[in-house]
Parts: structure tokens; C-alpha cells; sequence
């Protein structure tokens, strides 16, 4: 499994783009590319898309964490460019997809497909993913608006926590990221510097052109 961080506040290849928002292509065997959230507008998901050599027509599913523009900006360019991938939409998003095959995220958790799951919608604002890896669960995050206990509690229940990549917002209970083995504080994460620097070893920056391999 592979995770490609398209959009984010940094960058870490060359001819990137940055911008406030997060977007990453999760792929895995057997399994359709994943595009979670779209970032904050399309010129900038779109090139950094062409440069990373990711096709918008060939991603089969697409997440939304939350209906935040920083995490759906690109999601209409992309939607005019791709006619057939699925969608998997929180609740609380809104709106109308017609000719569309869409599935609205409740507060259940929803497997969208092998070895990935939605944590369903969180305090009925947000839902987050866990990747099951051959070390252990993976979780994505978008801007981890719920509690991250809660999101952690949710995401467990899937196997024992590997690590974690994208937007972490305030959270600043460290403790509860005291068995991962990987984290990546991306976009709006508010405590990077502490984070980088208590987890020393695990802890790994962010930005556009990360690839995670799992």
C-alpha cells in the first residue's frame, strides 16, 4: 500500500505546489486509487496531480474527511474530468451528485473497500480512514476535527494502531501517540515542532510529494 500526499501546507518535491488544504492518493493491490479530500482549489491539486503523474480519470473512489473548502476546493474540476468514480461523503456534506454512484457516511464506520474503511462520520462533522497493513492500521486523517481519542478509539477497532498521516488541528494530548511507529503531521496541524520533536525517529514531516510506503 502507498500513500501520495498531493496537496498540503509544505512541499518536499521539487516543481510542487503549496496551499492550505491536504489531498492524498491511497493505493493498494487489487484495489481502485483512492483520493482522499481535493485541497483548497483546483489550478493547484491539478498540477500538482500532473507533476506526481497521478491521472484524475484512472482515481475510482473518492473521500471527503469534511465539507471544509480546504479539502474540497478541487473536488468539482475533479468530478467534470472523472464521469464514474464512486464517492463517499460525510453526512453533514451536502449537496446533490446526480448520475452518480454516492454513499453517505453516517456515524457507522463503512468499509469502502479491501483493507480500507471509513471511521464513519465523527461528532457528526468529520470521518477519517483506517488502512489495514501488514504492521497494523494506518489512519488518515483530514483535519481531525473530533477528538483524536475518538478517532483513535474508532479507528482501533480495526486492528492495533500503526501510525498516522494528515491534518492533526490542535491536538496536543501526545500520550495517546505513544505506541505509533509512524507519524506524519500534515496540513493544518498546529503542534508540528513538538510533535517532530517528541517522537524523534518516528515522527516525519509532511508535504506534497511524500509518498508513505505500508
Amino acid at each position: 500500500m502507498k500513500i501520495t500526499i498531493i496537496y498540503d501546507n509544505e512541499v518536499k518535491k521539487k516543481g510542487l505546489r503549496a496551499g492550505w488544504g491536504f489531498s492524498a492518493l491511497i493505493e493498494s493491490e487489487g484495489a481502485q486509487p483512492i483520493l482522499f479530500d481535493t485541497g483548497a482549489d483546483s489550478p493547484t491539486l491539478l498540477h500538482n496531480m500532473k507533476e506526481l503523474g497521478i491521472d484524475p480519470k484512472n482515481i475510482g473512489i473518492i473521500v471527503i474527511s469534511h465539507a471544509h473548502g480546504d479539502h474540497t476546493g478541487g473536488l468539482f474540476e475533479i468530478l467534470s474530468q472523472n464521469e464514474t468514480a464512486e464517492l463517499y461523503i460525510p453526512s453533514s456534506f451536502g449537496g446533490a451528485f446526480p448520475a452518480r454512484k454516492v454513499t453517505i457516511v453516517g456515524k457507522d464506520s463503512v468499509q469502502i473497500c479491501q483493507n480500507v474503511f471509513s471511521t464513519g462520520e465523527l461528532e457528526g462533522v468529520e470521518q477519517s480512514l483506517a488502512l489495514e497493513t501488514d504492521k497494523g492500521i494506518f489512519v488518515v486523517t483530514g483535519c481531525a476535527h473530533p477528538a483524536m481519542k475518538g478517532i483513535l478509539d474508532a479507528t482501533s477497532r480495526f486492528g492495533k494502531l500503526y501510525g498516522i498521516a494528515g491534518g492533526l488541528h490542535g491536538f496536543h494530548d501526545f500520550r495517546a501517540f505513544e505506541s505509533l511507529q509512524l507519524i506524519y503531521p500534515c496540513h493544518c496541524t498546529q503542534y508540528k515542532k513538538e510533535i517532530m520533536e517528541l517522537f524523534k525517529g518516528r515522527a516525519s514531516a509532511c508535504g506534497a510529494g511524500l509518498v508513505i510506503g505500508l
